[in-house]
């Protein structure tokens, strides 16, 4: 079993009875905790006009983590690129690594992050995107590259900066794409696990070298739940459960704290959807957390595995990740 890394997604989840103040605080917390715990990176993920995730201004909230941190990488997971100028972006982001010199990542992706209604607020046109998504990651490379000094548009800051780009995606298109460019590759397995095991094939298969990457590089996103005991961790992970019955019922409200029986909550039907959505969920004491990490591992040879965690109790979030880190160091 190759050795791997282990990083964070962080939604910035705003939960019941808090403010987004709050929801910022914590995030900065968990980010200490876990560059205390040499976790590899924190990365933030771009979503919009949901009550439940208060990550929507990505690049600004990356600034805030990586000014109150002193060596993990801070990034995104992803911006959504289409949503955006790509000059903003390399602007945005020469300025972050300016501030934070070799310690930023640009993770991209092309969904809208939100609703069809906001993606339209947004700006995007739906009928460009999978046109527009390879050339704006074009122009990116072309504003950070030193070459570019001579161009009558240039990113400053931005021009010949080292920001490392990543493709994130939920689907095999992404894997075509991230193997065709020659970058590392994230996959969402935490919401959209029904094509991972084809996309990394398929990345794997067609990845061709490339100036910032010489082998594949491949990133799995997860939930993770992690507890003392299972009894625990099993209830903590109901917060979880009902965030998906919420995406199912199109209700955006702020995360619940966790409850004693799901049944009163969910039908059969949704309980099935859910638990589908979310095969690829570590849930348990460290002890069964070594196995499931185990066993994904073997199945899926990443060389990071990037956990996202909807714990309501903050304090119980923080030893979540520390669980996870004992576990990953005991298998390794």
């Amino acid at each position: 079993m190759k050795n791997f890394e282990i990083s964070v997604l962080d939604l910035a989840p705003v939960k019941h009875g808090k403010s987004i103040h709050n929801t910022f605080q914590d995030s900065l917390s968990l980010a200490n905790h876990v560059e205390n715990l040499d976790y590899k990176r924190f990365w933030l993920a771009e979503h919009h006009n949901m009550e439940s995730i208060a990550s929507s201004a990505t690049s600004v909230l990356i600034g805030f983590i990586a000014h109150g941190t002193k060596k993990i990488r801070v990034g995104s997971g992803g911006i959504m690129l289409p949503n955006h100028s790509s000059l903003v972006i390399a602007e945005q982001f020469g300025t972050l690594e300016s501030l934070f010199p070799g310690r930023i990542d640009l993770g991209l992706g092309r969904a809208p992050g939100t609703d069809g209604l906001t993606a339209q607020a947004l700006g995007r046109n739906p009928a460009t995107i999978n046109e527009q998504f390879p050339r704006q990651i074009s122009e990116l490379q072309k504003y950070f590259s030193q070459e570019n000094a001579k161009a009558l548009v240039r990113a400053i800051p931005g021009e010949g900066l080292d920001i490392p780009l990543y493709i994130l995606g939920s689907s095999t298109d992404s894997a075509f794409l991230a193997s065709e460019l020659g970058l590392p590759y994230a996959f969402a397995g935490h919401f959209a696990p029904e094509q991972m095991e084809m996309a990394f094939n398929i990345y794997r298969e067609h990845f061709k070298p490339s100036e910032q990457l010489e082998n594949p590089y491949i990133i799995a996103c997860v939930n993770g739940v992690a507890a003392q005991t299972s009894e625990e961790a099993q209830k903590m992970a109901t917060t979880l459960f009902q965030a998906f019955i919420n995406i199912i019922r199109n209700d955006r409200k702020p995360f619940a704290p966790p409850v004693d029986d799901m049944d009163e909550i969910w039908s059969p039907m949704e309980k099935s959807m859910v638990l589908q959505k979310l095969r690829y969920t570590f849930i348990g004491n460290q002890t069964e957390i070594e196995d499931q990490l185990k066993n994904f591992q073997e199945k899926f040879d990443v060389d990071e595995l990037m956990i996202n965690s909807h714990i309501y109790d903050h304090q119980k979030r923080l030893e979540s990740y520390e669980i996870f880190r004992k576990a990953k160091d005991c298998i390794s």
